[in-house]
């Protein structure tokens, strides 16, 4: 890259973290938010970061419960798969975890349809048969078959590894975690991985606590031709991201090497929309 170049570049973040900070300010002015790439964040902003600090992201933990599914299950779930713990198209019965679920269930159904999973007998209408809550089987699994609370599992093999040190469950049970913890975990997901220790010919030495093998394998479309399309736990979002959350979102995009965290005082839509858009919208396709 030349300095005119690199001269553009800075520029044009400048005016990207500009033009977020004032949307965001504008419609939720208590809201918390962040983008950057494999580096670490480019911007971050709002008042529930701590502002007055010098890089706009030091601050307690935040209630961060409506990303629990990509902080804590997702990544733990990975790394049961990549250990051989875990067949993500067996029956989970095959795991005595399938207590309360229709017969059949695997891990891919829960990770596709994160919000419920329903089956539908023959002969029934769909809206006849109550769908059942994905996410609490997910958790039950990933206890099951790590052998501790994910709590645990997650802060020793996830959260701490990243330098993820404020994120935790609080004693009510909320996740909570500062918007400097979320860029940690993002830029890892962006993040090239490091070379493979040459006595380790499997390269497993080389996997992060989010591998990159498992971050491809969920972000890119796993249902199919079904409506609405899904990856594992995350959703195809436009501008090439994909996207985790209704209330704080999170997005991330490997093409266009950038993400994005978002935490409002109050889920709002069109919030979402325009804070996406001005993100990822700017941003040329690598």
């Amino acid at each position: 890259m030349t300095l005119q170049s690199d001269r553009a570049g800075q520029s044009g973040q400048s005016e990207c973290a500009e033009r977020v900070g004032a949307l965001v300010r504008e419609a939720d002015p208590g809201a918390a938010w962040a983008f950057g790439g494999p580096e670490g964040p480019s911007a971050a902003g709002g008042a529930a970061t701590g502002a007055s600090h010098a890089d706009g992201l030091d601050a307690d933990g935040l209630d961060v419960g409506g990303l629990m599914a990509v902080l804590a299950v997702w990544p733990v779930i990975g790394i049961l798969v990549g250990e051989g713990e875990l067949s993500l198209h067996t029956p989970l019965t095959a795991y005595e975890a399938g207590d309360g679920l229709p017969a059949g269930t695997t891990a891919h159904q829960l990770l596709t349809h994160v919000g419920h999973v329903t089956h539908v007998p023959h002969g029934s209408a769909p809206d006849a048969v109550p769908a059942l809550p994905a996410l609490p089987a997910l958790v039950r699994l990933a206890e099951r078959l790590g052998g501790r609370p994910l709590a645990d599992f997650a802060a020793d093999r996830i959260w701490g590894p990243l330098g993820m040190a404020r994120t935790r469950f609080a004693a009510d049970g909320t996740l909570r975690a500062p918007v400097a913890d979320l860029a940690r975990f993002l830029s890892h997901l962006l993040a090239p991985s490091d070379p493979s220790d040459p006595s380790d010919p499997s390269g497993a030495s080389a996997a992060g606590p989010v591998s990159r093998a498992w971050t491809d394998e969920s972000l890119r479309i796993r249902t199919g031709e079904l409506t609405p399309a899904r990856g594992l736990l995350w959703h195809p979002a436009p501008h090439g991201a994909w996207s985790h959350g209704d209330g704080p979102a999170l997005w991330v995009s490997p093409r266009r090497q950038r993400w994005a965290a978002l935490l409002p005082t109050t889920p709002s839509a069109s919030l979402r929309t325009a804070f996406r858009d001005a993100v990822f919208g700017s941003t040329p396709a690598s």
